[in-house]
């Protein structure tokens, strides 16, 4: 199984699928006995494959090294994109983020012509369907539906833009006169060991007492486990090497969750965190429509002091919208199409990422509330 991660991908601690953007890195999967077949297996056989018998090569580089990047595509059957500047809060410079997160896909796939290679998976994100506003409802959308987000902010702008590239690759000729079949996916708010922005929230709780700051009281959103978000992938390298299933695959994108109940933000940080003792914040909260405006407001003084000083608000419009509006998708698609069925249940990934917020926990120790029963 040759496979080629432009960020290290592990199939059984899928920590965040986009977190850097510098750095690829390429797996080579063979067993011992030279089998290249690329079979992949479910559940706990796939994860003692990789520990005991999967040769794993891995190698760094930039993103946006053209020649890099050529040299990584050598020789491979499937990339999987996944390497992207995830900033929703303004801090990267909007020339950077494009450069990595679009920029970067379009020299992959270069890449992947020059090299012939043949499947090119993108991890795409919802960020690239919405929500466009927190006044709309959106509930259970399916791909059909076609819903695009309008904000000109650079992560979702950049995301959109580098799908559109991927999904539009789709069909178009190698150098070795083969055909390139691309698709991407598109995961919900991504939870799990590891997860950097999950450990921020956390922390930032732990050094509070154990109260947890409101980041999103008002959404309702459909998370996913990580680990669900890599089994996806896999799936969808599998079935475009099936000619059966790839025909209906190819140029597609899927939506990709899992059964963690609907719920917000706030309440899933709670439901994750709760057993280390952690708690809501009970404050009184500002109204969310001030809340947009005074956003507005701190947007406009960023743009006039653009020229003299690069001030970051410490929110905007496009952050309030994300984190506090009822938007949640469907995954029926890429159960037919993909064969796609998460491999960890809400109450194993629940414990999963519980067992890792408690380690962060040991931390601070003498912060925290003993849990009430």
């Amino acid at each position: 199984m040759d496979i080629a991660f432009s960020q290290l991908l592990c199939l059984r601690s899928f920590k965040q699928p986009c977190v850097e953007g510098k750095g690829s890195a390429q797996l080579r999967g063979t067993s011992p006995s030279g089998d290249n077949s690329g079979g992949v297996r479910d559940g706990e056989d796939l994860q003692k494959e990789l520990q005991t018998k999967t040769k794993l090569t891995l190698l760094e580089g930039d993103i946006q090294d053209a020649q890099y990047l050529r040299a990584a595509c050598q020789g491979l059957s499937v990339v999987i994109h996944v390497a992207a500047i995830i900033d929703v809060s303004g801090i990267a410079p909007r020339e950077t983020i494009m450069d990595i997160n679009l920029r970067g896909t379009q020299l992959l796939l270069e890449a992947c012509v020059q090299a012939s290679v043949p499947i090119f998976i993108y991890t795409s994100s919802v960020d690239v369907a919405g929500p466009n506003s927190y006044r709309e409802i959106v509930q259970n959308a399916r791909e059909e539906e076609h819903h695009e987000s309008t904000w000109s902010a650079p992560y979702p702008a950049s995301k959109k833009l580098a799908e559109k590239a991927v999904l539009k690759a789709n069909g178009c000729m190698l150098r070795n006169g083969g055909t390139m079949h691309t698709c991407a996916l598109r995961p919900t708010y991504i939870y799990g060991e590891g997860s950097p922005f999950l450990s921020s929230v956390m922390n930032m709780a732990l050094k509070n007492n154990g109260v947890l700051k409101s980041t999103g009281k008002f959404s309702i959103a459909n998370p996913v486990y990580v680990g669900n978000v890599a089994w996806a992938h896999i799936l969808a390298s599998r079935a475009l090497r099936d000619p059966n299933k790839a025909p209906n695959i190819q140029g597609q994108f899927y939506y990709v969750s899992d059964d963690t109940p609907h719920q917000s933000y706030d309440n899933l940080h709670y439901n994750l965190s709760k057993e280390c003792g952690l708690s809501l914040d009970s404050s009184p909260s500002v109204p969310l429509s001030l809340m947009y405006w005074l956003a507005f407001l701190l947007e406009m003084v960023s743009f006039l002091l653009r020229p003299i000083y690069n001030y970051h608000p410490p929110f905007d419009r496009h952050l309030l919208t994300l984190s506090n509006s009822v938007f949640t998708v469907t995954c029926k698609k890429a159960q037919g199409d993909l064969g796609y069925e998460p491999l960890f249940s809400w109450e194993e990934a629940k414990q999963k990422t519980g067992e890792w917020i408690s380690s962060l926990a040991q931390q601070h120790k003498g912060t925290l509330k003993t849990k009430t029963q």
